[in-house]
């Protein structure tokens, strides 16, 4: 028995940046982003919605597109680095709250941009396990309110938004999966104040250590090696080739990236799907946005091979090879 995706929903907040408006906030301009990352425009969360506003939004609509209600979920998995609360509570159970499913148990994963692949990974070993029949998987993040506004080279990347899918067990389909971190660079992409490492003590002054940062180079050295790593590794394990694969999805980080690994690994780029000229870097929403704009457009369709591959913060990795 392996998992089977059976429902996807999503939602992005309707307020809608373009690069244009950035431009009269900093030094910068719409050739200078999109050229840098293949992003054109992000999705900005309004003041008074939270991350598990976002995820209950793309959640109903997965359910919806699985047929099924809330009572029929075991367990919800959130994956976010923007959760409501530092810490706990857990936003999943926050959902779980909204959502009404109270016989859902409920946890987050923290996994930053790879946090999908690891919350589905999470979700198959419940499954595998018995202890759930399904489960609710979900990528919801707020990340322009850890953004430093005033770093160009950062706050341009990333938009915010939610996604959802149901999982369940199947008898048939394929699914291979690798998961991995390095440890080691943890500090290249990390927020430093508010954990127990840097704890917010009252008088201090709210500065840069409050926002994301992030050590663009060598995140990009560590993602070009890890996404081709951990695609072969996938295809290792199937004994298939990637002629074999009908479509990757990757997280959507910065185009550049993507061309860098195709060229690295003689990929065609045709394979990759991509959605960041609008959502713009949305972390661990990233690739269950794109996969639900895929099956919404006919793209993805029942019986295709699809390899799902992310990283981020950590450093961590994964991908999934599976079987629409």
């Amino acid at each position: 028995m392996q998992p089977v995706i059976v429902g996807m929903g999503s939602y992005l907040p309707e307020k809608v940046i373009h690069n244009d408006e950035l431009a009269k906030m900093m030094e910068t301009s719409d050739e200078w982003i999109y050229s840098h990352t293949g992003i054109h425009q992000r999705h900005v969360a309004s003041d008074d919605q939270a991350c598990s506003d976002l995820a209950v939004e793309a959640s109903r609509r997965a359910l919806d597109d699985a047929g099924l209600t809330v009572k029929d979920i075991d367990m919800i998995i959130v994956s976010t680095v923007t959760g409501d609360y530092n810490g706990f509570p857990a936003t999943a159970a926050v959902v779980q709250h909204k959502l009404g499913a109270t016989q859902a148990a409920a946890m987050d994963v923290s996994a930053a941009c790879a946090g999908f692949i690891y919350g589905l990974e999470t979700a198959r070993g419940f499954l595998l396990a018995g202890t759930a029949k399904r489960v609710l998987v979900i990528g919801s993040e707020i990340l322009t309110r850890i953004a430093d506004w005033t770093d160009r080279s950062t706050c341009v990347l990333f938009g915010d938004g939610a996604a959802a899918a149901v999982v369940e067990q199947d008898s048939k389909v394929l699914w291979e999966s690798a998961l991995h971190a390095e440890g080691s660079g943890f500090d290249k992409l990390i927020r430093r104040l508010g954990g127990t490492a840097h704890p917010l003590k009252e008088g201090d002054v709210i500065g840069k250590e409050a926002f994301l940062s992030m050590d663009g180079q060598a995140v990009y050295l560590f993602a070009v090696r890890a996404i081709g790593d951990a695609i072969q590794e996938v295809l290792n394990k199937a004994g298939m080739t990637i002629d074999q694969v009908d479509h990757i999805v990757p997280h959507q980080a910065n185009i550049r990236i993507i061309e860098a690994v195709c060229k690295r690994n003689k990929y065609d780029l045709d394979k990759f799907y991509m959605n960041i000229d609008r959502t713009a870097n949305t972390s661990s929403a990233s690739i269950p946005l794109a996969l639900d704009e895929m099956k919404r457009k006919g793209v993805l369709k029942r019986g295709d091979r699809v390899i799902l591959c992310g990283f981020g913060g950590g450093l961590t990795y994964g991908s999934i090879l599976l079987e629409w």
